[in-house]
């Protein structure tokens, strides 16, 4: 396919102060769109003015969720060059989702060339002050007008681009995180592991419940036994128990996290073993109040690295360490933000420059 360029005539302004940049607020001039008939494939792929979408009230978007996407960031270098970490396997797992979901898989090289080509022509919206980025957020939903469940035949997918601010505008700071007994995210043989709306519909109740109490986040356990830690709502969840890295095994509820995979790397090179099962819940509870567990992290494309200061279940809240983020969390937050923004040299050629 021939990827059209579509001239823009109206560009936005953009935000003059970067500090007040808010995450998902503001958009760029252009996006990626293409179109997928069933018999036909994906055709009219192209670059065009953002906008809004005309779609039909019976789309099945709308009624069956028939949706996927993805999140990646472009960072701004010290010396001006635009960066993006690991794009190939967002779009990897951008194909993983859509089978999951009977969706049309993408042709992953043509899919890459367009997104960089997008964010070489919105080049000057990726922000410049520490800490910010441009987020990326492909997605593709099924449009076919049709009231009958069953996968659609057409599909539009587009790319869309949002300059954003620095995730901790005051510095790392820990978060409180509340174990549900009760609800739960992604059950085996579920779509856990895709990246599709539903999954982050079904967690907004339980959300909205630990907000009103003062929490930050829910940590999901296992839907079968009510045991097992998998991980939270927005990010992938490390431990560090006994003095080994230990993180919930990739069985279907769980996300295959790009940061997951990276933080993974970077810790086996500093030499600590990991171990890929899940902690029970009482294992988090006790091991916090007798050292046995002494850090606790989330890792996602928006936080990159999240500290865990404390842990609450069944009305029993528990500390970790003296609630301040540990150090191995800042030194693996330090090393993986360095790679990115191009101050620690790439070794495993996850950086894509433009």
């Amino acid at each position: 396919m021939d990827l059209q360029i579509l001239p823009i005539e109206n560009p936005k302004p953009k935000v003059s102060d970067e500090n007040k940049l808010v995450f998902g607020k503001q958009f760029t001039d252009r996006m990626f769109v293409m179109e997928y008939d069933g018999g036909r494939g994906w055709h009219s792929p192209r670059i065009q003015p953002y906008g809004p979408f005309s779609l039909d009230p019976a789309a099945m978007v709308f009624h069956y969720s028939q949706e996927i996407f993805e999140g990646l960031k472009a960072f701004r270098r010290a010396d001006g060059q635009v960066a993006l970490f690991r794009p190939a396997d967002n779009v990897a797992r951008f194909n993983r989702s859509a089978r999951r979901m009977c969706m049309p898989a993408v042709d992953e090289s043509f899919f890459l060339d367009a997104l960089l080509q997008l964010i070489r022509l919105e080049a000057d919206w990726v922000p410049h002050n520490e800490g910010t980025s441009l987020y990326i957020r492909p997605t593709m939903i099924a449009t076919e007008p049709m009231l009958g469940v069953r996968p659609s035949s057409q599909y539009l997918c587009y790319i869309i681009l949002s300059p954003v601010g620095a995730y901790y505008k005051g510095g790392v700071a820990p978060v409180k995180i509340w174990i549900s007994d009760f609800y739960v995210r992604a059950t085996e043989g579920g779509t856990g592991e895709a990246k599709t709306g539903g999954n982050y519909a079904a967690s907004l109740y339980a959300a909205k419940e630990a907000a009103e109490n003062g929490y930050d986040q829910v940590l999901w356990l296992d839907a079968k036994e009510r045991r097992y830690v998998e991980e939270v709502g927005s990010m992938n969840m490390l431990f560090l128990y006994d003095g080994k890295i230990v993180t919930s095994p990739l069985r279907g509820t769980v996300l295959d996290g790009i940061t997951r995979r990276s933080a993974l790397t970077l810790l086996d090179e500093m030499g600590y073993q990991i171990e890929e099962r899940a902690l029970t819940v009482d294992e988090v509870m006790e091991g916090a109040q007798n050292g046995r567990l002494t850090e606790a992290f989330g890792t996602g494309t928006a936080v990159v690295i999240s500290p865990v200061g404390s842990f609450c279940y069944k009305g029993s809240c528990v500390q970790l360490g003296d609630g301040r983020p540990g150090r191995l969390t800042m030194e693996l937050y330090d090393r993986l933000t360095a790679i990115q923004y191009g101050k620690e040299a790439d070794r495993h050629q996850w950086v894509t420059l433009l």
